[in-house]
């Protein structure tokens, strides 16, 4: 009976191709959607997951990792005095305002840390020297960035609220999806754009027949005044804020004492694990966002396309050869046997569309994490996925399929 499955199948090749290509359109739709929201999901974390923290001391009105209230400098000090603490670092996330030097402007999430500390460093640096954050105003942004933000390379100057800042170096897969383009930098140059306001003004010109005409530009600032308009890095201090604090906890030490010391020890906050804050960032854009709902949509139309077309192509199939399986029922065949026939098809078209389809997405997610930043998260386990979907699929559309082969008539082979 394998032998007749595969001849119903093989002996139109254009409508086998079409099948192909309808199930391969499915399949592509499902992996990609799927892979877009994991990648989604893991992206809006990555700075968490990098860290190198036992605990992330915030603020206990955190959203997420980039939507919380800021500490005051005062308890990362007297965190470092507390027992079991072997070393805090502070992490400060100042929103801020990025002007090109064609004067193109851009929102910008700058994530300032100890250029030498332990506890968190950027990653996949793949040009630059990332040593050059000591200095004042250095910045390292995403390779994916360089086009959003109107920008060249390592070596370029732009302002960041207001202050003319230049590209050290560039990483590759740190950047958020859901988030602003991201400049990593010393703690210093943070806590100076944290302070420092980007400013706008008015441009006016009059026309030839005497009319005004007033814009809004960005103001920027002359090299020859940059310090005079802007406040200088400087080391932090008990007055000033930051976002989180990372901790990492004496070997000797129980994580769950540690955190009950600090939480004790700092009212209004509260301390995390890195695997927590990570989640709950996750759980915000997935419950409280459309970003799920959209791609879980996407997915499901695409297993109904893939449904339609396939129980279309099976249906006909039955019916172009409904002679021979009156034929098989007329010489005894069961009912099952020629359910096996039908269900065969059907898997065999499942795994010859399967098999073409993961092919694209695994290039399709190449190109994206390449050429634009955008992870499509495909997983050996997401491929056995998609691929039961894809059989339960193929099978389920047989259904229709088979209904036709359990009314079919044995006499019909002797009909003219």
């Amino acid at each position: 009976m394998a032998s007749l499955a595969r001849k119903n199948l093989l002996e139109d090749i254009p409508r086998f191709l079409v099948a192909q290509a309808g199930i391969m359109f499915a399949v592509v739709l499902v992996t990609v959607q799927l892979g877009i929201y994991r990648g989604f999901l893991k992206s809006t974390a990555l700075i968490v997951d990098e860290a190198e923290a036992d605990l992330w001391v915030s603020s206990e009105d955190m959203v997420y990792f980039e939507l919380t209230p800021s500490l005051a400098a005062e308890n990362l000090f007297e965190i470092q005095g507390l027992d079991g603490v072997e070393l805090a670092e502070p992490l400060l996330l100042p929103s801020a305002q990025w002007h090109s030097q064609s004067g193109q402007l851009s929102t910008m999430k700058v994530i300032g840390f100890d250029p030498d500390g332990e506890l968190f460093q950027p990653w996949n640096i793949i040009e630059g020297n990332p040593e050059q954050l000591d200095e004042p105003f250095s910045i390292l942004i995403d390779r994916t960035n360089l086009r959003p933000l109107d920008i060249g390379g390592v070596g370029e100057v732009a302002d960041i609220n207001s202050i003319p800042s230049t590209v050290v170096g560039l990483t590759e897969g740190t950047q958020s999806i859901a988030s602003s383009a991201f400049a990593f930098t010393s703690l210093e140059s943070a806590l100076a754009y944290s302070t420092t306001a980007f400013s706008t003004s008015l441009s006016c010109q009059s026309d030839a027949d005497g009319n005004l005409s007033c814009d809004r530009v960005a103001r920027r600032v002359p090299q020859e005044n940059w310090a005079d308009n802007r406040q200088e890095a400087r080391t932090l201090q008990a007055s000033d804020t930051v976002t989180h604090v990372l901790v990492r906890i004496e070997n000797s030490a129980n994580l769950e004492e540690v955190r009950a010391a600090i939480e004790s020890a700092i009212p209004g906050a509260r301390a995390l694990t890195g695997e927590q804050v990570a989640e709950r960032t996750r759980l915000y854009w997935r419950d409280r966002t459309g970003i799920g709902f959209t791609l879980g949509m996407g997915a499901a139309l695409g297993v109904v396309v893939g449904v339609v077309i396939v129980s279309q192509i099976l249906y006909s199939s039955v019916s172009d050869h409904i002679k021979e399986f009156g034929t098989l029922k007329a010489m005894g065949a069961s009912d099952w046997t020629l359910y096996g026939v039908v269900i065969e098809q059907a898997m065999w078209m499942a795994v010859t569309g399967y098999a073409p389809g993961t092919a694209l997405c695994w290039f399709i997610a190449q190109w994206t994490a390449s050429s634009m930043g955008i992870v499509v998260l495909i997983t050996p386990l997401s491929s056995v996925a998609v691929f039961g979907i894809t059989l339960a699929m193929c099978v389920g559309s047989a259904f229709f399929a088979i209904q036709k082969v359990t009314r079919v008539d044995p006499a019909i082979v002797f009909k003219a």
